[in-house]
């Protein structure tokens, strides 16, 4: 199930909502016994969410919870001396990682090897596009494993909460309900944003949403759903068109469309999920950090990192780049911490060659920025100069993230340069609701942005509404409803 959906709109919201706040009251107490109701009520909807995506999974998700509420106590300092701290904390890591690595990137591996070792009859060019598809021969007779809804948030999440723990940053959650809400709470389940602990172990147990947070998260939640199944959804129907035909016929003028749509489409459909997401939060007491400000507005690769899935660049800045040395070090060690935290950025999303070298490429113009490019950047005159770079380069590297395998992507890049201009063509693809939408994208996506009338249309709840009763509008009447971070 996804926020986008019927289902969830009309069904699973409203029901769970009158539970959360009907049942405290009816049972009645102090505050302290309608918190914990509370918790109990959405811990019990959280994981009936994640139960559409295959109840099978709940065993690994109870899984994961059990290791590092366990794994915290193991890294307390007030519990027990380093040796066992350290002990607890590389099991979680491990533990974490593993089934990660399992879940996640099992698949490609055997591909890997067997198109290496396994390969009788294939010549060298056949061996290597079978490594570069993700394509095995099949002759280990292993079957391919299916990636469980949101693993690599929650374990993410997960590790977060064991390595605060061991650092002494925060306490050790002693209610394993509540550490089991901690990870599973179904706003930010399956697509995040990836929430820190230590920011909301305060809201676990002490939280209220008022009229005021409550009227906010709805309008959230609508603004979200907008940008979802108005814009991205038509938007994805054009980029799909082109990517799912013959890449290989396709002119220059095309080939841009396609990559154009794409690059707004997995903005908008990432950050309305984003807004759903914190939108929700306020509905049910919980803040939520922001997980985007407009990257498109960026005016460096640096910049626009620094907009774009905040959580996740949070997460590697907070456990990975800042514990290497971070900037801290020589300039040399730390163009190889920033390459690392690419690479392993590239490497989350996806057992795709792809997103390797999405985040490889990423490291690169990061550290030619650091040594020498930024520099330069700061000093241009005209901003929109850098805007209008920076979203060029983002465009092409999309390519990159969106292509099934490393050689489409090459195939489609070279064709964003190749068959000339031909403006009719794009008569093929586009229709006059998705003229509107790309239209719109541009307007709200940050490229072009009026701050000041975003900020009228976000603030008025009429106007959220209306949004919501369009985009209902828009489920009842298509099924075209994809999400590209469910995969993640």
């Amino acid at each position: 199930m996804v926020f986008s959906s019927l289902l969830f709109c009309t069904i699973f919201l409203p029901i769970c909502l009158l539970a959360y706040y009907g049942i405290p009251r009816l049972i009645g107490g102090g505050i302290d016994r309608r918190i914990l109701i509370s918790n109990y009520i959405l811990l019990g909807f959280s994981l009936l969410f994640y139960a559409f995506g295959g109840a099978k999974y709940l065993i690994l998700i109870s899984l994961v919870i059990f290791i590092n509420w366990g794994a915290g106590f193991l890294c307390s300092k007030k519990r027990h001396d380093d040796e066992v701290r350290r002990v607890g904390l590389i099991f979680a890591i491990v533990a974490d990682l593993g089934l990660l690595f399992f879940f996640k990137y099992f698949n490609l591996f055997i591909a890997t090897i067997e198109n290496l070792f396994f390969a009788h009859g294939l010549n060298l060019a056949e061996r290597m596009n079978g490594i570069f598809t993700g394509n095995g021969t099949g002759a280990l007779g292993i079957g391919n494993i299916v990636l469980p809804v949101g693993i690599s948030f929650f374990t993410f999440q997960a590790l977060s909460y064991v390595i605060d723990v061991y650092k002494d940053e925060v306490d050790i959650q002693p209610n394993v309900l509540y550490f089991a809400l901690y990870i599973s709470c179904f706003p930010q389940l399956i697509a995040g944003p990836i929430v820190h602990y230590k920011d909301i172990s305060t809201q676990l147990t002490d939280r209220a949403a008022g009229s005021y947070q409550f009227a906010e998260g709805i309008k959230r939640f609508c603004f979200g759903l907008g940008k979802k199944v108005i814009i991205a959804n038509t938007l994805a129907q054009v980029a799909d068109n082109i990517w799912d035909g013959n890449i290989a016929g396709i002119d220059a003028t095309v080939a841009w469309l396609g990559s154009i749509c794409y690059t707004f489409q997995i903005y908008y459909d990432f950050s309305g999920y984003s807004d759903m997401a914190i939108g929700l939060g306020k509905m049910f007491g919980f803040d939520f950090k922001e997980n985007f400000n407009h990257p498109y507005r960026a005016e460096s690769i640096q910049d626009f990192w620094r907009r774009w899935h905040i959580s996740l660049s949070t997460w590697f800045r907070d456990y990975v780049y800042i514990p290497l040395g971070g900037s801290r070090c020589s300039l040399k060690k730390t163009c190889i911490n920033i390459f690392i935290v690419f690479i392993l950025t590239g490497i989350w999303h996806g057992a795709n060659w792809t997103f390797l070298v999405w985040g490889l490429v990423y490291g690169i113009l990061m550290i030619v920025e650091r040594v020498w490019l930024g520099a330069i950047l700061k000093k241009c005159p005209i901003k929109f100069f850098n805007r209008l770079l920076t979203f060029i380069v983002v465009n092409f590297l999309w390519v990159v993230f969106r292509a099934d395998n490393i050689m489409d992507a090459g195939i489609f890049i070279s064709r964003m340069f190749a068959g000339g201009i031909r403006i009719l063509n794009l008569l093929t693809y586009l229709s006059g609701m998705s003229v509107l939408a790309l239209i719109f994208a541009v307007i709200f996506g940050g490229f072009v942005q009026a701050h000041l009338s975003v900020k009228a249309v976000k603030g008025n709840m009429a106007v959220a509404l209306g949004i919501l009763l369009i985009s209902l509008l828009f489920l009842v009447n298509g099924t075209y409803n994809p999400f590209i971070y469910y995969q993640f």
